[in-house]
């Protein structure tokens, strides 16, 4: 059988620009290297500031999706505003760890920016990524995931730049990820980004390779 980590495929990448932060998915669903569908969106919005990406095992992106809506909610409804990055990061860092005996078996990637206070009218956009049991990494230019995650490592490397604009990371990303699943038998069949910045989100779907 393999992994279970690859046995349904997709990958994940999210970027950080100057003000703004991209997260794109490819939509392939798959049972091995069987193709099952091509819109399955690997990608959730908790508000529009704040997106997450779940690569992995299909049954557990639905199970842990809908755990994290309901936590999610919970958080709004006590606290009275809105999750930030951190915090959310945080909160799946957590729920993955509390499975650790039986994991979920994802590699969630999260993307977002902060909302501007009175002491930080300039806050720095945030991705994370973890592993199986909630490990938080938090690095400063790009986060990947996914059965394409040594291939996105290379491109990434080769394409990001520090303080990109947002219309120069969305072909960034979109690049990064479409010349990496293209080199991956278990990802692809066409792409969505996301790219955030503080007045909107912009979302665009990407064609690719379809074999």
């Amino acid at each position: 059988m393999g992994s279970p980590m690859e046995y349904n495929g997709g990958s994940v990448v999210a970027m950080v620009g100057k003000d703004c932060v991209a997260i794109a998915t490819d939509l392939r669903l798959g049972q091995q290297s069987i193709g099952v569908a091509y819109n399955f969106d690997k990608v959730v919005a908790v508000n529009d500031k704040l997106y997450y990406g779940l690569p992995g095992l299909a049954t557990d992106v639905y199970s842990l999706r809908e755990h994290l809506r309901f936590r999610v909610n919970m958080y709004r409804m006590k606290e009275e505003r809105e999750i930030t990055p951190k915090t959310f990061t945080h909160l799946v860092s957590s729920s993955l760890y509390e499975k650790r005996f039986g994991p979920w078996f994802i590699e969630p990637v999260v993307a977002g920016l902060p909302q501007p206070t009175e002491l930080d009218p300039h806050p720095k956009p945030f991705i994370s990524t973890m592993d199986t049991i909630g490990c938080i990494t938090t690095p400063k230019d790009f986060a990947v995931a996914g059965t394409a995650a040594d291939k996105l490592y290379g491109a990434a490397e080769g394409l990001w730049e520090p303080d990109l604009e947002p219309d120069d990371l969305f072909e960034t990303i979109s690049q990064t990820l479409l010349n990496a699943v293209d080199r991956d038998c278990l990802s692809g069949w066409g792409a969505i980004v996301h790219v955030i910045t503080q007045d909107k989100v912009v979302t665009r779907r990407l064609r690719s390779r379809m074999d």
